[in-house]
């Protein structure tokens, strides 16, 4: 699917642009980091992993923000960085922004327990404060 499909079938709207908007989905980004480092701190790792997907979600949703779009669902999000952010962040973010998407449905919804070990949560929160700084300097 590319960005063209995402538009076609509302999995995202086109809106006015506003960088008011992207500044404060940074600062939901950042708040969620906050939420990430506290429950990483507590070791609880499994919340730590949703809590940092939810960092790049935030921080993600600031670019689409920025060229006045919204998206409509996480896959839709997940496309347009992919598509029109191609060269400007870097390939790593794009990657770990999917696994963490599919990663933090299957922890919410499925039915299976998942083990989060420390590494993979330590990792999760350096990946998702990197990815706010490399989406701050797009909108800045």
């Amino acid at each position: 699917m590319n960005v063209n499909e995402c538009f076609e079938k509302g999995l995202l709207k086109k809106d006015i642009e506003s960088k008011d908007k992207a500044l404060k989905s940074i600062e939901a980004a950042e708040h969620k980091l906050s939420i990430a480092k506290r429950t990483f701190d507590a070791e609880i790792y499994e919340e730590t992993i949703v809590n940092g997907y939810a960092v790049m979600f935030h921080a993600g949703r600031a670019l689409l923000f920025k060229d006045g779009v919204v998206e409509k669902s996480h896959f839709g999000l997940y496309i347009y960085i992919r598509e029109r952010y191609a060269g400007k962040i870097e390939a790593r973010f794009v990657n770990e922004f999917n696994s963490l998407r599919l990663e933090r449905h299957e922890l919410l919804y499925g039915l299976d327990k998942t083990e989060i070990k420390e590494v993979e949560a330590e990792d999760i929160l350096k990946i998702a404060e990197d990815f706010i700084k490399a989406v701050e300097k797009i909108i800045n």
